[in-house]
């Protein structure tokens, strides 16, 4: 598979990267078929957290013989040093290493205190001066922040939101971590479900030579289309260019993108996929949507308790306790149109 230089850290990453996220939703022996079927095929830069569950030791029970061979990301939700080495010692036992490569501070609120020698960012200074990490690296929803970060160059890499439905504020980002040496992660290529067609937003970003996104999979097939369009890499055309127009009109505004900061929800509400079923409906195979499990999950918006959890961790602003009971109204109507 081709590689690419993933800025100032110098690694040498497949141009596709595996985002980990979904493997916790798979059994440990499925998962470790999948990853060692991505690594055989080419892929070699992995992306996790310690907060997703036990997608971490997924990662080591599948990869720990060829651990010189890959590139292992992982994150902490830490909100001081002490915490941060915590989670780092967990990450390292889970994934099997004893060094991590790309260590990266998860979404915060804001960016830490560079000076402040019991805060976040001097833990990865520390972190790497021991050697338990190679590089440091920043995740985030907000984009003004990653701006932030990018121009203040502490960090080697920093991932992000992009695909095919991205601004051009967005690729702004994109441009200024270039120019400073600094590593483009992408996530949520596939903006959460919500792009169907995965030619046109592999084919948009690989318009970027700097940006390696990180496609999350959980599913044999899913990762074999990623490995086709490597050997076979779709060309952004006319075509493809139409597809993108068409999302981007039927995509426009705010949406849910599914990133799950809503969670947990003490009422239970499945909001990843509530707070935009109106949209799934019409975009995804609308079958699964109309079982008596599914809509008893969706009931339970009706027992909202408004604790305001999701709203306010919500990187986008969305008013989601609102949102869901719009989506439920819509989703009964459609609910209701189908079953006649």
């Amino acid at each position: 598979m081709e590689k690419m230089r993933l800025g100032r850290t110098n690694i040498s990453a497949s141009k596709s990267g595996f985002g980990a996220l979904p493997i916790q939703r798979i059994s440990i022996e499925d998962a470790s078929v999948l990853l060692k079927k991505a690594y055989n095929g080419g892929i070699n830069f992995f992306d996790t957290a310690r907060a997703y569950t036990d997608s971490e030791e997924k990662i080591g029970y599948a990869l720990s013989d060829v651990r010189n061979h890959v590139t292992i990301a992982t994150k902490t939700t830490a909100k001081d040093k002490k915490s941060l080495f915590a989670d780092l010692e967990t990450s390292l036992k889970k994934l099997k290493t004893d060094v991590i490569d790309i260590y990266q501070l998860h979404n915060p609120a804001e960016l830490p205190d560079y000076d402040d020698p019991d805060g976040l960012y001097q833990g990865l200074v520390e972190a790497k001066a021991k050697g338990m990490i190679r590089f440091m690296g920043l995740t985030n929803h907000r984009l003004s922040l990653a701006m932030q970060a990018a121009r203040d160059k502490k960090y080697d890499t920093i991932q992000f939101p992009l695909s095919s439905l991205s601004s051009d504020e967005d690729l702004d980002l994109v441009r200024l971590c270039k120019e400073n040496d600094i590593g483009f992660i992408a996530m949520k290529a596939m903006s959460g479900g919500l792009i169907t067609n995965a030619a046109s937003t592999f084919a948009f970003l690989r318009q970027f030579d700097n940006v390696l996104p990180i496609w999350g999979m959980q599913r044999i097939k899913e990762l074999d289309e990623f490995l086709s369009y490597e050997k076979n890499p779709p060309v952004l055309d006319d075509a493809l260019q139409k597809v993108i127009q068409q999302d981007r009109e039927q995509l426009a505004g705010s949406f849910c993108r599914g990133c799950g900061y809503c969670q947990p929800c003490p009422a239970q509400i499945p909001i990843e996929t509530a707070a935009r079923i109106s949209l799934l409906l019409t975009r995804a195979p609308y079958q699964g949507f109309l079982t008596d499990e599914f809509k008893e999950q969706m009931e339970r918006i009706n027992n909202c308790t408004h604790c305001n959890h999701c709203k306010n961790h919500c990187p986008y602003h969305l008013d989601t306790p609102n949102l869901l009971k719009h989506m439920l109204e819509e989703y009964n109507q459609f609910y209701a149109a189908h079953q006649a």
